[in-house]
């Protein structure tokens, strides 16, 4: 298969595309030594057949009409885990594909479980097998090999008939409005903006102090500007190790950040080591009394038995509903609850609400019931003594 590598012969594509309900889309990328990802490939498919590969690399295109396909509302936008790509629409055109449609996410819905694969889900929709010999290829490099041309096109070839059967399904079960909320954050610029100061979240597990935070807040929004402004990954500027170790030391002095066992010999003394130092007293000159702990850590953590019951009457309520526990709700979710029956979480909400949030507070306040009964688990409502779900335990 040819590579489209024109901007002329990609707006005439794209213009039939826009004419199909429907348009099935992948991306293939690196960002193994930058912090944006490099777009590589654009395969796209519809159900008339069409099936086609763009060279984003190649010289002089313009990826324009591949923005405008996106943003054209008369067709669905149809891609699988489309976090990354549409990171990449994002970041090329300053939009999100709109209508959208993520088959992950959907497949959870229609229980294939959680964060099913591409290949697994093809497997059990389409009937069809993928090569993933060539997954994990350079795909900057050119020209692309038969092998990996082939590979690319079954990504979106085989997702026009998941599309289809997943929607099928949908319509079926009058599932269509449980995925709104998950494609709306999907949808949401806000997702793709990386703010520096939001950084520290993603390494704040290991914090336990207010100071500890505070440094780690100023020295993750140092470190994640430093790796946009030179494109590099956060890694090559300081790893995670050292940013959690810093927070924790709060060193004030050339030498104390020297003797942190995960700073380099010497890289205390460069340009880099002054910039952390001022990023650690702009910690340290925080008001302590304003920094609020993550809510994970200001939890009691004395719930650890309810916890695991939740855990277990998720398990129970899924299977019965056909539907992948972890759309309904995370393990952040259940200690929440067992913390608080007025806990701010989707799963106390709509739909996750009547399907499992009901529940988990009426198993917390001794109205509901789990049993064992000939190998199974059995939820039982104690005031209308009936099974209301129920799992198997070999699992």
């Amino acid at each position: 298969m040819d590579l489209i590598s024109s901007t002329d012969t990609l707006r005439d594509i794209c213009t039939r595309l826009a004419a199909q309900p429907f348009v099935t889309v992948d991306t293939e990328f690196m960002r193994e030594t930058t912090y944006y990802p490099k777009l590589c490939l654009i395969q796209m498919a519809a159900p008339d057949g069409t099936a086609v590969l763009v060279d984003p690399l190649a010289p002089g295109i313009d990826l324009k009409p591949f923005i405008d396909l996106m943003a054209d509302t008369r067709t669905v936008k149809v891609f699988h885990s489309a976090r990354q790509d549409l990171e990449i629409v994002w970041m090329l055109g300053g939009i999100l594909p709109h209508p959208f449609f993520d088959t992950q996410v959907a497949a959870m819905v229609c229980g294939y479980g959680d964060s099913v694969s591409y290949e697994q889900l093809v497997n059990d929709v389409a009937k069809a097998k993928i090569d993933k010999s060539s997954r994990f290829t350079d795909w900057s490099r050119r020209p692309l090999s038969d092998a990996q041309l082939t590979y690319a096109v079954s990504d979106v070839t085989h997702l026009v008939k998941v599309y289809e059967v997943l929607v099928a399904e949908l319509l079926r079960t009058d599932r269509g409005a449980w995925l709104d909320e998950e494609m709306a954050v999907l949808t949401s610029p806000e997702t793709y903006r990386a703010d520096p100061s939001q950084a520290w979240r993603r390494l704040s597990g290991r914090m336990r102090k207010p100071k500890e935070i505070a440094v780690l807040m100023e020295v993750a929004a140092w470190r994640e500007g430093e790796a946009q402004a030179r494109n590099v990954p956060r890694g090559r500027v300081l790893k995670d190790e050292a940013v959690i170790d810093i927070a924790s030391a709060a060193p004030r002095s050339v030498e104390a950040l020297g003797r942190l066992r995960t700073i380099p010999a010497g890289f205390e003394r460069s340009r880099t080591g002054g910039d952390i130092l001022a990023a650690v007293e702009r910690g340290l000159s925080r008001d302590m009394a304003e920094i609020r702990m993550p809510e994970r850590l200001r939890r009691s953590g004395g719930n650890g038995a309810i916890v695991e019951l939740l855990k277990v009457l998720l398990k129970a309520v899924c299977e019965a509903e056909g539907v992948a526990p972890k759309i309904i709700a995370t393990v952040d979710d259940l200690e929440a609850i067992a913390d608080d029956d007025a806990a701010e979480v989707p799963a106390l909400e709509g739909w996750r609400r009547m399907l499992f949030g009901d529940k988990a507070l009426a198993l917390k306040q001794g109205r509901l019931a789990l049993s064992v009964e000939h190998g199974r688990i059995v939820v039982r409502d104690l005031d209308a003594p009936a099974q209301i779900a129920g799992c198997g335990t070999e699992d």
